[in-house]
């Protein structure tokens, strides 16, 4: 058993008058009401009342191998206490070296080049500034449109809100960023519902790039980012052909393919990476989450060697004047190769290709249950939506998400929708238990 110290008093009464400020949280909601965390292992969190709580998103997408691996903690320990920082501007230290190579080397063919970053958030503004800087780099620093896409999440800085999608993450934020353009969103359940992996719908919807590119003027536009399957508007899966079109209608105008693949990166497709279970090459893609099994806060940018080679053609001096004092954090690299390790030797890059029938059926059994109007999957990312009340859209969602979690299984909610993403360890008894928990709370909601 992974043992913790003893909580302090985390009473609702106490919480209420918190310093915490707490993130995409209703916060005078939560604290009259907590559900705390306080210590996890495997497959499991343990409230502090010590309640088991079966993790059905892998934390925040992100806790891939299962939490608090010894792996993973003693590469922590170790670090820490040998070098707990170091600088990478115009220094080094040898781990950030060793880990950008682990991770080239599970890349697709051409992307041998890693800049690191602390999150999904800066790793989506990293790749949209190294797409704006190349085309300045090659001559052509007149592309400075960016294209987006309705319901995309690219984290919550100003450049991937920009691109984002999700109207609530923007609204109270001012202009924000000039020049970004967004396309229709592929989501249809009208055609789709029910869909098992790639639905068959839905296609044509690229060709709204190309729209943009005739009002626009293609020649403008510097990159196009999406997710291959996108997470956190409740797993939208592209439709067949969806995403080659998309990489066509780049080609064709020289526009930069950008991939966010914070979440459908390390396995949770049944591949190290998204694109290669969906067959699509971007020119850039983002990382973050399982690339430490969410143990400690990093991310990445890969650029294809092109890229990188385009900055490497000015005179001497810096090439790209960007970075964070905690890029190539030590820790995150030592947390990110005893990842790597934990992955390679269990197999865990490619395990959802051998769960991932017996997790669609699971999901896809509730299709029926009360106020079930879709069901969705790919690898082990899978979502259900259910019918908004017309008076309180989102309060399905939410209390479901509440019930599951009394009921001991943690999932996510996304306004009507329930998202799952299991650790890539999960067993298929734990997959059918998390089914069938959500059926019986969907069965006492009204």
């Amino acid at each position: 058993m992974n043992k913790r110290a003893e909580p302090r008093e985390t009473s609702a009464q106490t919480l209420e008058q918190s310093a915490f400020w707490m993130p995409f949280t209703a916060n005078r909601q939560f604290k009259k009401a907590p559900r705390l965390l306080a210590r996890a292992e495997g497959m499991y969190y343990w409230t502090p009342e010590g309640r088991q709580i079966l993790d059905g998103c892998a934390g925040l997408w992100c806790v891939n191998a299962g939490h608090c691996r010894p792996t993973i903690v003693q590469a922590i320990q170790q670090q820490a206490a040998t070098m707990d920082f170091a600088p990478t501007f115009q220094m080094g230290h040898p781990i950030a070296f060793e880990f950008a190579e682990r991770l080239s080397a599970l890349a697709p063919e051409g992307f041998k080049r890693v800049f690191f970053t602390n999150s999904g958030s800066e790793s989506a503004d990293t790749a949209l500034k190294i797409a704006l800087a190349y085309h300045r780099a090659r001559g052509e620093g007149h592309r400075f449109r960016l294209v987006g896409r309705e319901r995309g999440y690219h984290g919550v800085n100003f450049g991937g809100m920009a691109v984002g999608g999700i109207p609530a993450n923007k609204k109270v934020f001012g202009p924000g960023v000039a020049g970004v353009l967004h396309m229709r969103h592929t989501h249809d359940v009208a055609r789709n519902a029910f869909s098992r992996g790639l639905p068959k719908n839905g296609a044509e919807l690229a060709e709204d790039l190309e729209r943009l590119c005739l009002m626009n003027d293609g020649a403008s536009i510097a990159a196009v980012i999406v997710e291959p399957v996108a997470g956190s508007a409740g797993v939208l899966v592209p439709p067949q052909g969806y995403l080659q079109r998309l990489r066509e209608i780049c080609d064709k105008h020289g526009i930069l393919l950008i991939f966010d693949e914070v979440i459908t990166g390390f396995g949770r497709l049944g591949k190290p990476f998204g694109s290669q279970r969906l067959g699509v090459m971007p020119d850039i893609f983002t990382v973050a989450k399982g690339m430490t099994n969410g143990s400690v806060p990093m991310g990445a940018v890969f650029v294809r060697d092109s890229i990188y080679e385009a900055f490497m053609k000015g005179g001497d001096g810096i090439e790209l004047f960007h970075g964070y004092t905690y890029s190539g954090h030590p820790l995150g690299c030592a947390a990110g190769i005893a990842t790597l390790d934990v992955y390679e030797e269990e197999g865990l890059l490619e395990r959802a290709q051998s769960v991932e029938k017996d997790w669609e059926d699971a999901l896809h059994s509730l299709k029926g249950t009360r106020n079930v109007i879709d069901v969705r999957n790919i690898g082990l990312m899978g979502a259900v939506e259910l019918e908004p009340k017309k008076d309180a859209p989102g309060s399905r969602g939410y209390t479901a998400l509440v019930k599951c979690f009394e009921a001991g299984v943690l999932v996510r909610y996304t306004g009507d929708t329930l998202a799952f993403s299991p650790p890539l360890i999960v067993e298929k008894s734990q997959i059918d238990r998390i089914a069938e928990t959500v059926r019986k709370v969907l069965q006492t909601l009204d």
